[in-house]
């Protein structure tokens, strides 16, 4: 493909005020071709580009459906004039999106722009050259390595150098003529031992070079010559009893040893490839990417993309694999990445399955998960509205709800060997517990243990109430309990009219499976998924706000049914009792004064005596 002047390609797409054939005109004319299109609003702004096998298929979709996104809806209305560009492949087209993208910032475009300038390593050309960091590319000749994601990696690799290499860190022309005409002193640098003097000639340009030479290997990810140099040269000098000398050779090659522990994958054999996952929710995607070389992670960054209408995972690892690969300069043949893309001919494209490429692919994917976590954490503090807005549209989708679950409640009935049955509705607001809401309820028509008879009756008197005060109703119902309890919920909801009105759901224990009215097959979210924490944080508080209701029910009666038999204490005194020692037993192991101290000497003599009669 020929190179796009963008600037030029700019000015040409630039919007005219003439007649515009209607939509349905410009798409039937459309090619079947690959290539990129472009979409312009009624002022004649730049709203969108994107790339396609077939312009004319991919643009007719558009416009004969309704998308699953607002966004995407509000797009197509403001769409009025299709422009496109057909180049020969696919290629041609997602490097040309690429660059368009970058160039016309269309509104509604995931837009890959980065502030951000990296560091390179820098290798000057100059006799005895020097290795110094910087963010500026001058082309004079000399070698850059990088860009890396970080200073703090720069100066690691920097400081391994040094350690291993003692070049010169001044600023000299060191032509051979200055050298011969002794321009030059030797500084502090060579009296400590990190440099050789070769302002001086004291060390050869060859020596000097071959040493640069071990470095650039080193650069690239390759270990193994510099350790077979180092190793050569402390044999020879074990050889000739030199063993201070070999001792300091040994402990280069236990620094570049240490080195590369830190960085080695599993299979040295694995050189020259890129790796690329993804990770994803409903507000952006995380595009994790390493560098192996030799056995070893020599690069890794994470890229995050804000998402901007339905775009699907392919579609954007994609563009960042296009994007990151022009950002870095990376030239790899061979690609390794979670599922299929269309990147080019001339890369190859592998989806592992085993082996030790699987468990890099692994890898990546752990190091998107964590950048996420990490990205939504500090989200969480910086921008609270923007995240739980998040956990919202996340919550909608995963649990195919029409509305976000703004407001949330959950029933749960706890009921031990049929006594004191009771039930507990916690609510959530906005993803977290709104506790001034909890209720709780003493089953009323229920003889023995029946849940879903209780479930009834719970679900009843809870909006029965709500819609005769005229509160505001959950967009979410979530009941503790199988198809039983959705059940007999729905037979109230039914019976309120307000079935449809409110999404309702039943969450298993045992596999934690989701049910649905009038469907068989449960619903299983990702165990690690925010929206399945969210509703089992709902699902524990009910049935620990349930339980401890029951508990003290159950208490209050025993200590009821207990103090009721003392002849001399009346209902005040037993209210007073109960109060205080919460349970039985805890009042029939206080002692006389701890009693007396609550309700008077002459009343605690009695509950002693009582208790010690029952003892003997």
């Amino acid at each position: 493909m020929e190179i796009v002047n963008l600037t030029v390609l700019k000015n040409q797409l630039q919007y005219q005020k003439m007649s515009i054939p209607s939509l349905e005109l410009q798409i039937q004319t459309l090619p079947d071709n690959p290539g990129v299109y472009q979409y312009y609003d009624k002022e004649g702004k730049i709203l969108y580009v994107g790339k396609a096998k077939n312009i004319k298929k991919r643009v007719s979709s558009y416009f004969n459906k309704v998308h699953d996104t607002a966004k995407t809806n509000v797009l197509v209305k403001k769409i009025v004039t299709i422009k496109h560009i057909v180049v020969p492949t696919e290629t041609d087209a997602l490097l040309l999106e690429n660059n368009l993208i970058k160039t016309l910032q269309p509104r509604y475009n995931i837009l890959l722009r980065d502030d951000k300038t990296y560091p390179w390593i820098c290798i000057k050309k100059e006799p005895f050259s020097r290795l110094f960091p910087t963010r500026k590319m001058i082309k004079d000749g000399s070698e850059y390595f990088g860009p890396y994601t970080s200073f703090k990696t720069v100066h690691t690799i920097l400081d391994l150098i040094k350690e291993l290499y003692p070049l010169r860190t001044c600023n000299f022309d060191l032509s051979e003529k200055n050298i011969e005409n002794h321009k030059f002193k030797v500084c502090l640098e060579y009296h400590i031992g990190n440099c050789k003097g070769p302002c001086e000639g004291l060390e050869t340009l060859e020596n000097y070079q071959n040493q640069i030479n071990a470095i650039r290997e080193i650069l690239k990810g390759n270990f193994k010559e510099s350790m077979k140099d180092f190793k050569k040269v402390m044999t020879n000098l074990a050889q000739n009893m030199h063993f201070e000398e070999a001792q300091k050779i040994k402990e280069k090659i236990e620094i570049l040893e240490n080195y590369q522990s830190r960085s080695t994958i599993i299979n040295p054999k694995i050189t020259n490839i890129d790796v690329f996952s993804i990770v994803s929710d409903e507000a952006a995607a995380f595009i994790n990417f390493l560098q192996i070389s030799h056995g070893s992670i020599i690069r890794s960054h994470t890229l995050e993309i804000k998402k901007k209408l339905d775009e699907t995972d392919q579609e954007l690892l994609e563009l960042a694999i296009i994007e990151l690969r022009e950002r870095f300069e990376l030239l790899s043949r061979e690609i390794i990445v979670p599922f299929e893309v269309e990147v080019g001919e001339n890369i190859k494209v592998t989806v592992p399955q085993l082996g030790d490429k699987k468990q890099i692919l692994e890898l990546s994917i752990r190091n998107a998960k964590f950048y996420r976590i990490e990205q939504l954490k500090q989200l969480q503090i910086v921008d609270p509205e923007r995240h739980v807005n998040r956990i919202m549209a996340q919550m909608q989708k995963d649990l195919r709800l029409s509305v976000e679950p703004r407001h949330i409640e959950c029933f749960d009935n706890s009921n031990i060997q049929g006594t004191n049955p009771v039930a507990a509705c916690v609510v959530f607001k906005d993803g977290k517990p709104s506790k001034k809401d909890y209720r709780h309820f003493n089953i009323k028509t229920v003889e023995g243990p029946n849940d879903f008879a209780s479930m009834e009756e719970v679900v009843y008197r809870r909006y029965k109430r709500l819609l005769d005060e005229n509160q505001p109703l959950p967009n979410l119902i979530i009941i503790d309990g199988g198809k039983g309890q959705l059940s007999s919920a729905l037979k109230i909801m039914d019976e309120l009219d307000l079935r449809g009105k409110i999404a309702i759901i039943g969450i298993a224990k045992r596999l934690e499976e989701l049910f649905y009215p009038g469907d068989s097959v449960p619903l299983y979210l990702d165990k690690k998924s925010e929206t399945l924490k969210i509703i089992q944080q709902l699902r524990n508080e009910a049935h620990r706000f349930g339980i401890t209701f029951h508990r003290d029910k159950r208490s209050k009666a025993a200590l009821n049914s207990s103090v009721e038999t003392i002849p001399g204490i009346g209902e005040k005194t037993m209210l007073t009792l109960i109060k205080h020692f919460k349970s039985v037993k805890r009042l029939k192991l206080a002692s006389e004064k701890e009693i007396s101290d609550v309700i008077g000497l002459s009343k605690a003599k009695k509950i002693t005596d009582f208790y010690n009669k029952l003892d003997t």
